[in-house]
């Protein structure tokens, strides 16, 4: 809902641009980050006149466009390597640091009550634990009236970066898991609903009694869902809250050399919330003077009031040292604004 409204406020603040002119970019791509571009976008066009008109169509799709020279920067939330990024031509730089929450909805049961151990978490979307009442998961719940249902899998019916980060997760945790279906954007789901984008999964498990799926943090607090307490990489239960995915995301270690390639996933630390994901935008080397305006929509959200957003909606803000990476990565490809 919030992200519909939030469409309908910048589609209309979009008709104000093309009446007084103003400069018009379009990108499209992860679903992940999309309340908090909605609301970047919306902001933006309200001090600069300027519209930048995202459309949420997931990461596979933001890098198919981008690709095809079809919009002016793609969003992904699976970041792509150097040799990739050199073969279509483009650069990247991560946006916001998000997280990756395992929500579900069983009556009786509220929000951070549900313990799961990562390999649990993997062994019920494998399909091989099957009831929530399953021994392994009352094991690490014995005060909870857990159900004897069948539980409900939903995942991302769409290419999706954050099936790719949270299949990452599920590959560190599990090794049947990571031999037997592995890590991707789109993957052959043993088992489950699909739901097109964040949006799509979020609406299904809300609909669905005694399901499970993942979302990005800002539908879940967006939606007032139920989140499960999860695992760090070093066994230590973390719930899905602010200050744990700042501990997770204290670890990123950028580097311009890389194109700023990096998976934030079960970083060490006894507090570090184990799907911790970055989203990065992707832009055309050779569209110079579009690519300055792209980036100084970036570098004005990278600002105080687009922090604020970010805080607000449930993202992790950039670190200043990070953005001032990014500022000169931008510079050293003559695309600073």
């Amino acid at each position: 809902m919030f992200g519909k409204i939030i469409t309908g406020m910048f589609l209309a603040s979009a008709l104000v641009s093309n009446l007084f002119g103003g400069d018009r970019l379009t990108g499209a791509g992860a679903s992940f980050p999309a309340p908090l571009y909605y609301d970047w976008a919306y902001t933006y066009k309200k001090k600069t006149g300027n519209r930048v008109n995202y459309q949420s169509i997931g990461s596979g799709g933001g890098i198919k466009q981008i690709s095809k020279r079809m919009v002016d920067f793609g969003a992904s939330d699976k970041p792509l390597k150097s040799a990739e990024l050199e073969k279509k031509g483009l650069l990247q730089f991560p946006a916001v640091i998000g997280s990756i929450v395992v929500v579900f909805n069983v009556d009786g049961i509220a929000d951070a009550q549900l313990k799961l151990k990562n390999s649990v978490v993997a062994d019920i979307f494998a399909g091989k634990i099957t009831k929530w009442n399953d021994s392994r998961i009352k094991a690490d719940n014995p005060t909870l009236n857990l159900p004897n249902t069948p539980i409900t899998v939903v995942h991302r019916s769409d290419g999706s970066g954050t099936t790719y980060n949270f299949s990452y997760y599920l590959s560190g945790s599990s090794e049947d898991w990571k031999s037997s279906v592995g890590t991707g954007k789109s993957l052959d789901w043993p088992v489950g609903l699909g739901g097109k984008g964040n949006e799509g999964v979020t609406n299904l498990v809300k609909q669905t009694p005694n399901s499970i799926g993942y979302v990005e943090q800002a539908y879940k607090s967006r939606n007032s869902m139920t989140a499960a307490v999860l695992q760090t990489a070093s066994g230590k239960w973390v719930e899905a809250k602010e200050e744990n995915f700042k501990a997770a995301a204290a670890y990123a270690k950028w580097t311009i050399e890389d194109n700023f390639y990096q998976m934030l996933a079960l970083q060490p630390g006894d507090t570090s919330y184990p799907i911790v994901a970055s989203t990065f935008i992707l832009l055309p080397k050779e569209k110079a003077n579009t690519n300055k305006m792209v980036t100084a929509f970036y570098d004005y959200s990278f600002g105080r009031r687009g922090d604020r957003s970010a805080d607000k909606l449930g993202y992790i803000a950039l670190p200043e040292a990070t953005k001032n990476m990014i500022r000169n990565y931008w510079k050293k490809h003559g695309v600073n604004p």
